[in-house]
């Protein structure tokens, strides 16, 4: 189908107002706008019971910590936010994290992981399955129900997200579910959606292309499966998985790829895909309806999946 009425309406005032693409400013400028971009698109911001940012004394990792109402333990989405390891915080995250908190309702933790290029692949992966051991450990401080964690993210917090599954099945902690939206998973990967985006108001890529240069220090990395994990051996014994996709993103194909990768090895794999939308949709509630329908679906699974 063609780009969604909204989407089209987006990109046209990109275009009239010449809005330039963040690969082409450099990191201090590209990352201001992107948060600028992200608090524009994300709507109201949503009043959750109780938000309190935290450091891990262990790593100096920040955490943002988002709690519903309600007595503890309760069960706990760990989330990664995207900009492709080399943009976003905790901050471009804190619109999804508030609606899916009070959505499902659960806990959501967010973690600050380092950026690329500063540290580079794998430090962010790192951080994230350090961060995601210690909330596990702590489950009592953090109030979490140990037996109840999930993992997430979109974008490159997708690809994050998979591969702690990967880690965490060799070393825990044991998880739950999986959310990955739109999620890189294949380091140089030429599918047709890959091809097709070459759109100069919209992610293309050339974003994509560029992400994965500040986020490697060597491309020989893009083989590891914990940088492209469509390439690990085995998909097998990883936590069930709602996969989100966007049509006219250069990512589509590779999530979708990722999606079936999972299914065949008999993890439970639900694969959605928004017709008409782009990449960033997730982000975009305030402005787009696929944005919040999105957002209800990925609450939904996960309160499937953490009631089990």
């Amino acid at each position: 189908m063609p780009l969604d009425p909204e989407v089209e309406a987006m990109r046209a005032k990109r275009e009239a107002d010449d809005v330039p693409q963040l690969y082409t400013q450099t990191l201090a400028e590209a990352r201001a706008a992107d948060l600028a971009s992200i608090r524009a698109a994300g709507g109201e911001v949503e009043h959750v019971h109780h938000v309190e940012d935290v450091v891990l004394a262990e790593s100096g990792l920040p955490l943002r910590i988002y709690r519903p109402e309600g007595e503890g333990p309760l069960p706990t989405l760990v989330y990664f936010f995207g900009g492709g390891w080399t943009l976003g915080s905790i901050d471009t995250a804190d619109g999804i994290c508030r609606q899916l908190a009070n959505s499902v309702p659960c806990q959501v933790i967010t973690v600050g992981y380092r950026l690329a290029p500063e540290n580079p692949f794998p430090a962010a992966v790192h951080d994230c399955h350090q961060a995601t051991q210690s909330i596990a450990a702590r489950a009592a401080e953090f109030q979490v129900d140990a037996e109840r964690i999930a993992v997430g993210g979109d974008s490159a917090g997708g690809n994050l997200a998979a591969a702690i599954t990967l880690l965490a099945r060799e070393s825990g902690p044991s998880l739950v579910g999986q959310l990955l939206v739109y999620p890189n998973t294949l380091y140089g990967s030429d599918t047709a959606s890959m091809r097709a985006g070459d759109d100069p108001f919209l992610f293309n890529k050339t974003s994509v292309g560029w992400y994965w240069e500040h986020y490697l220090s060597d491309s020989a990395d893009g083989l590891n499966p914990l940088a492209s994990p469509l390439l690990a051996t085995s998909h097998a014994g990883l936590p069930p998985a709602l996969v989100i996709t966007a049509e006219y993103d250069p990512l589509r194909d590779e999530g979708e790829f990722y999606a079936e990768k999972l299914y065949a090895a008999d993890v439970p794999t639900e694969l959605s895909r928004y017709d008409g939308m782009v990449h960033g949709f997730f982000a975009m509630s305030g402005v787009l309806d696929g944005g919040r329908k999105a957002i209800t679906e990925a609450a939904t699974w996960l309160r499937r999946t953490f009631d089990g």
